[in-house]
């Protein structure tokens, strides 16, 4: 049977959610039919056995048969155990923590793990959320900058070519596709309540490669939100350039909520 690989992580084995799993389609049942529906081999079956009963995990039904568990209640000591190993350990590290001034940067990379962090940070919001994006990470995370929105968080989206959804503080970058090009590939800019930024370039070709940065560091989160603020002065020069110098009535007020958001 395949497990996802962080499954035995749970403090089981292979051996042991294998038979609990056949149990619990099966049961009662005794060890040679256990072996048989679960494939683990014979000779292994009834160790098995004995370490899920000294788990209490499974119970022996009278006459060499054995049963699972409820699984509502397996799920439910598992969740406990875990959730007291970790107040033990959260516990342990504050102890154990020697305050420091220095905020390190750390290097995310793979493509899904950098997804998985923007979401991650975009659910943990509480005040506002500013961030950079291409149409193909746009799209990626459009529903949690929704979701961010609809929850009262100040979305400010700068958007690098069409976007799949529409904010009160959008803008469209006037140079995105000049940027791609000259960078050679994806900026990718996200800053969360001043507090956390997520940032790197998606490298053409080697987007799964690529180095992002996470970090807490007060200054480098600060310029770089500071950064992003600018480019919403960029766009509005642009339309003065591109309309000689008459501003829509929304770009007007776009510029004065930008201006005051320091």
């Amino acid at each position: 049977m395949d497990f996802p690989r962080n499954l035995t992580q749970m403090g089981l084995s292979r051996y042991e959610i294998s038979a609990y799993l056949a149990l619990v389609g099966h049961h009662p049942v005794n060890g040679s039919q256990l072996s048989r529906i679960s494939g683990i081999p014979r000779a292994r079956i009834y160790d098995v056995l004995r370490i899920l009963t000294d788990k209490g995990f499974v119970v022996k039904a009278g006459d060499g048969m054995y049963a699972p568990l409820p699984p509502e209640e397996f799920l439910k000591r598992l969740r406990h155990t875990f959730s007291s190993t970790l107040e033990i350990l959260e516990k342990k590290i504050e102890a154990a923590a020697n305050p420091t001034s220095y905020d390190y940067v750390w290097t995310i990379r793979g493509y899904d793990k950098v997804m998985e962090k923007a979401r991650e940070m975009i659910g943990s919001a509480q005040k506002e959320i500013y961030t950079r994006l291409y149409p193909s990470e746009g799209n990626i995370l459009a529903r949690n900058l929704e979701k961010a929105n609809r929850e009262g968080i100040s979305v400010k989206y700068i958007s690098m070519g069409p976007c799949p959804v529409t904010f009160d503080l959008q803008v469209v970058h006037p140079e995105s596709n000049r940027i791609e090009t000259g960078y050679g590939g994806r900026t990718f800019d996200l800053v969360v309540d001043k507090k956390e930024l997520l940032v790197g370039l998606f490298e053409k070709g080697k987007t799964d490669r690529s180095p992002i940065n996470w970090a807490k560091n007060h200054w480098f989160v600060i310029t770089t939100r500071d950064s992003l603020r600018h480019d919403y002065y960029h766009y509005i020069l642009h339309a003065i350039y591109k309309k000689k110098g008459r501003l829509t009535k929304s770009e007007k007020a776009l510029y004065e909520q930008i201006n005051q958001d320091l």
